[in-house]
């Protein structure tokens, strides 16, 4: 994959910086997850996430 414009890092940034919080940036995930699995998946790969990490991530 090429390189992402945005990281994981950055991501989890702006949404500290918007005010959420843990429970609410977990809720937004799973959420995303549910409505839009392929969409979700598409949108960590673009963010550079390892195959094994994005595994990780949507099982949680």
């Amino acid at each position: 994959m090429s390189d992402p414009m945005m990281t994981k890092q950055d991501w989890i940034a702006l949404f500290r910086e918007n005010g959420l919080d843990e429970a609410t940036m977990t809720r937004w995930h799973r959420l995303f997850e549910a409505r839009h699995p392929a969409a979700h998946q598409s949108f960590l790969e673009w963010l550079g996430i390892p195959a094994d990490e994005i595994r990780t991530i949507r099982a949680g």
